[in-house]
């Protein structure tokens, strides 16, 4: 019987992570190689991405770097091509690139409802298809898909208008079970997080304004705080939970328990 530190050890396996460079994705980056992956971390802009890699390095992490458009297939390809020449292998599939929109339902423009959609859950997709078919060759894997608590229930009238986004996570999460299901017996396995309210660069603004209405809704009586997802990403990648597919974990100070 492995013992609990070989059980969450990830040395000789290899991450890909989109949106790894900053916020919650950089979080579960770096969580993924304390536990001794190697990286790959995938981003839209340079002046994101360098740093992270830069710091990673310094780190003692071995971390490389590529620009894409997670929407783009052609993109994808190329990634998923660099990172077998890089380091013959993808273990770990992180989806984590993700936008929103905010306009209510009745005016939400048809461009910016399809953008959200072609990033956050096409883009999950489009990689899921990619790398699971070397991970399918190997017979191994595990693809974590970020969702959200918005994937899980609806806002009130006074709430975000966030349809797009909302669709999209929910989607995600639907999406996450049938992969889960298709693959389990050829040893993929692919299960979802599903945060609750983080600091980070897309609820930014929705914190300021309301912050404390949130909190209050919140049985732990505040958001989520940094690290908080980082060993969420670690057990869902490693051997600690290789009898789990199709899972969605909530991390959300249990405020979808009612």
């Amino acid at each position: 019987m492995p013992n609990l530190k070989d059980l969450f050890d990830l040395s000789g396996k290899v991450a890909l992570v989109t949106g790894g460079s900053r916020g919650l994705g950089q979080e579960m980056a770096e969580g993924l190689a304390e536990a001794g992956a190697s990286l790959m971390l995938l981003a839209r802009r340079e002046q994101w991405l360098t740093p992270t890699v830069d710091e990673f390095r310094a780190r003692g992490f071995k971390c490389e770097g590529m620009l894409c458009d997670v929407s783009k297939p052609a993109d994808v390809q190329e990634t998923v091509e660099k990172t077998i020449r890089t380091y013959g292998q993808i273990d770990i599939l992180v989806n984590n690139a993700g936008i929103t929109w905010g306009a209510p339902a009745e005016e939400m423009p048809i461009d910016k409802w399809n953008v959200v959609l072609e990033v956050n859950l096409t883009g999950a997709f489009l990689f899921s298809q990619r790398a699971g078919r070397e991970m399918l060759k190997r017979k191994a894997g595990s693809i974590i898909n970020v969702a959200s608590v918005a994937g899980l229930s609806g806002s009130t009238e006074s709430g975000q208008h966030i349809v797009g986004y909302v669709a999209a996570k929910g989607g995600m999460i639907a999406m996450t079970r049938e992969l889960a299901a298709k693959w389990a017996r050829r040893g993929v396995r692919v299960n979802a997080i599903a945060p609750g309210f983080f600091p980070s660069r897309m609820t930014e603004r929705v914190l300021e304004a309301a912050q404390e209405q949130i909190e209050a809704s919140v049985p732990m009586g505040r958001v989520g705080r940094e690290g908080e997802l980082k060993g969420v990403a670690v057990f869902l990648a490693s051997g600690a939970s290789s009898y789990i597919t199709g899972h969605t974990v909530v991390v959300d100070g249990g405020g979808t328990i009612s």
